[in-house]
């Protein structure tokens, strides 16, 4: 029988196992995206620095944010309820940044309009971690991701 401890243990692995293979997943589909539009020199798209920058930050604040989502749900468990809206908006995040990666890699036409909406659940998640930032290091580095993903979204937009 599992103890308690080797549970958490197991669930920590899964937990990195699964973080590791999303970004590596994404990390390899937008590398592909890259080449293929780098070596299509007569195609009229093309990936800009700032959708590069917009790409890394998205990908980095998505892995950030499901370890603060995941670290919400264990404190859940517990009973502690005081990260209940950080969960809620974590999961907002997550699924805003992995759609503004892919249509950054893809150039959609649609990426400007998108990435208004992805600044400002961006904010909102960097705003609530910013909450318990001193509490919980997985807040922390969530709202570090955020920031940065914002600054590049902002940048993206200029």
């Amino acid at each position: 029988m599992k103890t308690s401890k080797n549970m958490t243990i197991e669930s920590e692995s899964k937990r990195n196992f699964l973080v590791g293979a999303l970004a590596l997943g994404l990390t390899t589909s937008v590398s592909s995206a890259f080449a293929k539009s780098k070596d299509d020199h007569h195609h009229h798209h093309h990936v800009s620095d700032d959708k590069a920058q917009l790409v890394d930050a998205a990908i980095d604040c998505v892995k950030n944010t499901i370890v603060c989502r995941d670290h919400c749900i264990e404190l859940l468990k517990t009973g502690d309820t005081t990260l209940t809206e950080c969960l809620d908006i974590s999961n907002d995040t997550i699924a805003m940044c992995n759609t503004l990666t892919q249509l950054s890699s893809s150039n959609s036409d649609h990426l400007m309009a998108f990435a208004k909406v992805s600044l400002a659940v961006c904010q909102d998640c960097e705003k609530e971690c910013r909450r318990h930032k001193d509490k919980h290091q997985a807040c922390k580095d969530c709202m570090e991701s955020c920031s940065r993903c914002i600054d590049a979204i902002e940048k993206y937009m200029a």
